[in-house]
């Protein structure tokens, strides 16, 4: 079950890799049905706030009539950054699952954990690893074609 949501998650990111974003892309699940999806969309819109995460929560959110995402879960290709993260939690997701982390900016785990080290009142449960190697294939294929594009 993991995998086939994730799977949706990649198809939002390489929407993303499309559009010369950051592919990162994130869909969320109630019930065993996807409610909503999202991709990075930053350089399009031009807007800082524009992640897959803040996206696909908002989508979600309309959907339900509702700012508390309760009984849902999130698949998302990297993990977090802290605006997200804390979006997740305020949000009141459930479960997040992470494609690969972000050894940079990333918020559950890697540069730290809002997830665990902080008290809030809700708590987001986190599963890692999920179809990693594709996730972070793409990713580095991104950059490196964009590095590439750069030395021309």
């Amino acid at each position: 079950m993991e995998k086939k949501f994730m799977k949706e998650a990649i198809k939002e990111a390489k929407k993303a890799y499309q559009k010369l974003e950051i592919p990162v892309g994130a869909v969320i699940v109630k019930d065993g049905k996807i409610i909503s999806r999202g991709h990075n969309l930053k350089e399009t819109k031009a807007d800082t706030t524009k992640h897959a995460e803040i996206i696909a929560i908002q989508k979600a959110s309309k959907k339900l009539n509702a700012w508390r995402l309760i009984d849902c879960e999130m698949y998302v290709t990297l993990e977090p950054c802290a605006m997200c993260a804390g979006a997740i939690i305020n949000s009141r997701i459930k479960k997040l699952y992470i494609g690969t982390m972000d050894e940079k900016t990333g918020a559950v785990g890697s540069v730290l954990n809002l997830f665990e080290d902080f008290t809030f009142n809700h708590k987001v449960e986190a599963e890692k690893g999920i179809m990693q190697d594709e996730c972070k294939n793409m990713l580095k294929q991104f950059f490196k074609e964009l590095r590439e594009s750069k030395n021309v």
